[in-house]
């Protein structure tokens, strides 16, 4: 792209968008929270729903929480009303669980608001929704004509374009590229379009430059290096922390029970059932000690990757007979999988339950 955000191919705008509106039209995906090409808006509620839930997680995962989520709370007023705990629990395994807390923060308002805004500036003002989101919301559900740029599109737009700029400084030639090619009718359609087609054909790694509709107006098919764009720095190493998970168990009046507690609201990972720990260091010796004096067990370790570092949890294990200090509950292992644990602590659990298993004579 020249400084004047001009391409030799790209001179006529309005043909990539409608051929873009013609593939969509045939070739949209079908998905729980999307209204087929011609068919009536989806309601607001499932628009900003799954926007939320998509955000750096793939369609696939999303899903079954989705579904779950519709049937549990058909709309925002039932969200609203829902106890934030149970939100978080039922969100276990997706991650990010920020999203979650902002999620009922912002169908509270919402729901006091009486429905949700219809335009950008409006969505923009609630809690939690981010220029992406607000744009996707205003253009999908109300039909307003709004900028949407996620990785897909981004990836389209760059291509389209050849933005050599690397990321992220890229991202405002981006963003008026997409600009550019968004059309005033059927907005909300050529978003998911873009959506659909970095997703299924411009996707990272070999592209299907051959049965792409926009394929003729492409700066980097014409150039023979689509996968050169977007343009990305160099990835940095994400630091190594190191920590300890304690698997506390007794024998309950119906069953053997692990202690659980609650992490503090904020931070990461705020609000979820875990199980206690003992901070997360960043030193390589792993370790503090125990809570408690008890007859500790080593019961393996497990490594999870968060989005700014990875973590070593090794699992230490004890029976005792009365509850640890602290506030925490009793939980029936029987019943864990209902706990809503966090992914890492659910690998936890999972690799202390083996643990023990290999110790049984």
């Amino acid at each position: 792209m020249d400084a004047r955000g001009q391409t030799p191919l790209l001179t006529e705008v309005s043909a990539v968008t409608q051929a873009l509106l013609a593939w969509y039209r045939d070739h949209a995906r079908v998905l729980p929270w999307r209204a087929p090409p011609g068919a009536p808006r989806m309601a607001a509620y499932r628009v900003w729903l799954s926007e939320v839930m998509l955000q750096q997680t793939t369609v696939a995962a999303v899903i079954p929480y989705f579904e779950t989520f519709t049937r549990r709370w058909a709309d925002v007023a039932a969200l609203a009303a829902a106890p934030e705990e149970d939100v978080m629990a039922a969100w276990a395994g997706l991650g990010y669980y920020s999203r979650a807390r902002r999620l009922v923060e912002c169908a509270r308002v919402v729901a006091e608001l009486g429905a949700f805004p219809q335009d950008e500036a409006g969505l923009r003002a609630l809690p939690g929704l981010g220029a992406y989101t607000a744009a996707a919301v205003a253009s999908i559900a109300f039909g307003q004509r709004a900028v949407v740029v996620d990785g897909n599109v981004e990836r389209v737009v760059s291509r389209l374009f050849a933005i050599d700029t690397p990321l992220p400084a890229a991202k405002g030639l981006i963003r008026e590229g997409a600009d550019r090619l968004t059309p005033e009718d059927h907005p909300g359609d050529f978003a998911q379009a873009m959506m659909d087609l970095g997703a299924t054909i411009c996707t990272p790694r070999s592209p299907k430059c051959l049965i792409c509709p926009v394929a003729n107006w492409c700066e980097a098919r014409a150039e023979g290096r689509p996968e050169a764009y977007p343009v990305k720095p160099p990835k940095l190493a994400k630091p190594a922390r190191t920590g300890t998970a304690f698997w506390i168990t007794r024998q309950g009046a119906q069953g053997p029970e692990v202690w659980l507690v609650r992490r503090e609201g904020k931070g990461l990972l705020g609000g979820m059932r875990a199980l206690p720990e003992d901070g997360w260091t960043a030193r390589v010796d792993g370790s503090r000690q125990p809570p408690f004096a008890a007859a500790w067990r080593d019961l393996g370790a497990v490594t999870h990757v968060f989005t700014h570092f990875s973590l070593t949890m090794t699992v230490q294990g004890a029976t005792v007979t009365t509850p640890p200090a602290g506030e925490g509950e009793w939980w029936p292992l029987a019943r864990l999988d209902e706990a809503g644990l966090p992914t890492v602590f659910a690998r936890a659990a999972a690799r202390a339950m083996a643990g023990l298993e290999l110790e049984t004579p």
